[in-house]
């Protein structure tokens, strides 16, 4: 059974995300002044962005640092796909939002790295980049070595978290260098992300065979819920959450793309 008391504290997690927000605190704190521009005035401290980015790492922490992660790793595959879904919405949302635009500057706006950072910001790589990454990451090959390896789970959540960042940058890059794409090509990417989406949970959620006997054979937490339908559920929360979500994003841009400024072409 499931021991909700038991809260992960490994170094490398707990370490990971104070070693995150130290940088943070202190580059934003007392260092934010060499972000200055040429003769330029010291940037404010962004309190409220500094808030949306220790909030990123909270809910990092609640979804692979809590009892969710016992429950994820040992007997359900849907409290698994929760775990994914906090690491690819709320928790990789909150941390662009949380960066101020003079903060990624030092990055963004180095002349010789531009070129390349102009092809990994455009939409088609973004949204490659994250259906490829929670394609592969599902074999039923990978997705048992994580759930069997610490390490490698570990590399999971991870790479899951960098490829959100990428899915979510052409709507919400801090970059004045590589400013979010106007509303209707946002419209246009979260629908084809959606669409590219669409073969994975098909297989997740349709597939005669349970994909990953770690399931299959682990306790039953639920009297009569079967692994099948633990892996449609798992599908659904994909599927359903990442739409919703999409679909929310897409009713911003849409009420931004109808603002009188932008009404002409693709503005």
């Amino acid at each position: 059974m499931i021991d909700w008391r038991h809260w992960h504290n490994e170094p490398h997690l707990v370490g990971g995300l104070l070693l995150l927000g130290w940088l943070y605190a202190l580059l934003t704190g007392p260092l934010r002044s060499r972000f200055a521009g040429p003769e330029g005035p010291t940037p404010p401290y962004p309190r409220a962005q500094a808030w949306k980015f220790y909030s990123s790492l909270a809910v990092f922490y609640l979804a692979v640092g809590s009892p969710l992660d016992q429950a994820g790793e040992r007997f359900l595959l849907s409290a698994h796909m929760v775990q994914h879904q906090l690491i690819i919405y709320p928790a990789a949302v909150l941390f662009l939002l949380g960066l101020p635009g003079w903060l990624v500057r030092p990055v963004t706006g180095r002349r010789a790295l531009r070129p390349l950072l102009g092809v990994l910001a455009n939409p088609l790589v973004c949204g490659g980049v994250y259906t490829i990454t929670l394609a592969v990451w599902h074999m039923p090959v990978l997705y048992g070595l994580a759930l069997e390896n610490r390490p490698v789970h570990i590399a999971e959540h991870v790479m899951f978290f960098g490829a959100a960042l990428f899915y979510w940058w052409p709507l919400l890059s801090p970059s004045t260098e590589l400013p979010p794409r106007p509303p209707a090509v946002q419209m246009l990417y979260l629908l084809g992300v959606i669409i590219a989406m669409t073969p994975l949970f098909a297989w997740l959620a349709f597939s005669a065979d349970v994909l990953y006997p770690m399931y299959e054979f682990a306790p039953r937490l639920i009297a009569g819920f079967t692994p099948q339908d633990d892996q449609f559920l798992a599908a659904a929360i994909m599927k359903l959450g990442g739409m919703l979500v999409a679909f929310i994003a897409i009713a911003v841009a849409f009420a931004r793309w109808h603002q009188p400024e932008n009404r002409s072409g693709l503005k």
